[in-house]
């Protein structure tokens, strides 16, 4: 359950409520997102705590809708208070101001779109062209991949665009590698925007995808001590494969892993 900070300042308790239940309510919709808006606006608690003399977030929202302060400039303060006291970029600090602004319409602070572009001003976003990876950059990457899954996993990526975790939710039964041409089916709740795709896949990637399954589900030789005499005992395997394993999944647990947990996983081998 998603919560908001305590115990680091008296003050953070009283604010406690006023948070989560915002967070509660954006978690039904993305936990994703509800998680980087805690971690906003906790930022922001800091800075009333800061900048208000130890105001409380609930006194600051209340002494709003008295009309006590400004709450455009209170988002102007904190854009600049961002500005000067972080490292984080332009189009980072415009989110975390916009986050405050949904969070106080939500408490019932009426913000008017025109008055909140005259008077609180954002730095404009930086936006530089950025150029694709070469034919010959993604071969030299694919090269340095000595582990066979990382490899798969890695030329999965370049050649159908799909994002880290995306690819990782794949499981057997969302390949069909016998069609022509061959297809990977994305499901709709691993995907940003929530809607099923369906992505083609080279000859390449077949050849590829079919090279790590063979090896994955090969048969291999496993050697346990005996509890009973002490010995050990050598036996040949072969996994079990089932149309609801996840592809890139390595471990033959009984609860299946979590798209981001193995994304945590893969990437220690860089």
């Amino acid at each position: 359950m998603l919560t908001a900070k305590a115990g680091i300042k008296k003050n953070y308790s009283t604010d406690k409520d006023t948070i989560d239940n915002y967070i509660q309510n954006i978690s039904i919709m993305s936990k994703a997102t509800a998680y980087e808006y805690l971690r906003r606006l906790n930022d922001f608690t800091v800075f009333v705590v800061r900048e208000y003399d130890s105001l409380t977030l609930d006194d600051l929202i209340t002494k709003v809708k008295k009309a006590v302060y400004d709450p455009y400039s209170i988002l102007s303060r904190y854009a600049a208070y961002l500005q000067n006291y972080s490292t984080i970029s332009t189009l980072t600090l415009k989110q975390r101001v916009v986050t405050v602004k949904n969070f106080l319409e939500y408490h019932d602070v009426d913000l008017s779109p025109r008055k909140f572009k005259l008077k609180v001003k954002l730095p404009r976003v930086i936006r530089k062209s950025k150029e694709a990876l070469s034919k010959e950059d993604v071969i030299d990457i694919l090269n340095e991949c000595s582990d066979i899954r990382l490899k798969t996993y890695v030329m999965l990526l370049a050649g159908s665009g799909m994002r880290a975790t995306e690819a990782l939710s794949i499981r057997i039964k969302d390949l069909d590698l016998t069609c022509s041409p061959a297809k990977v089916s994305v499901r709709a709740e691993h995907t940003k925007t929530k809607v099923d795709r369906t992505i083609f896949l080279t000859q390449e990637m077949v050849q590829q995808l079919t090279s790590w399954l063979n090896y994955k589900y090969r048969t291999r030789r496993v050697c346990y001590k005996n509890e009973q005499n002490g010995k050990t005992v050598t036996e040949y395997r072969t996994p079990s494969k089932k149309q609801t394993d996840l592809v890139f999944a390595v471990y033959q647990d009984t609860k299946m892993p979590a798209p981001l947990n193995l994304w945590k996983n893969i990437r220690s081998y860089g």
